[in-house]
């Protein structure tokens, strides 16, 4: 029992500490923030952006399918 005490106490501080913890967070990166002001000059921004977006898109489906894959693996070998 004072065992779950000290687990439930840690367990309260943390969540308070989460949720009262004031981050400043910028939502860009600086290189591709950088990246896309140096080329807005330039007529090759409509380029250069859908370029940019299809990276991120790449970047963002990777780890999807990898898991997906390891999951499914998973479960097909657990069901034999």
């Amino acid at each position: 029992m004072k065992r779950f005490s000290k687990v439930f106490i840690f367990i309260f501080s943390l969540v308070v500490l989460m949720t009262f913890a004031d981050v400043s967070a910028s939502a860009q990166c600086v290189l591709c923030r950088s990246s896309v002001e140096s080329n807005r000059a330039d007529d090759k921004l409509s380029k250069f952006g859908n370029g940019l977006n299809k990276g991120i898109l790449f970047l963002m489906t990777v780890p999807y399918l990898l898991v997906g894959t390891v999951g499914f693996l998973w479960y097909r070998n657990r069901k034999k």
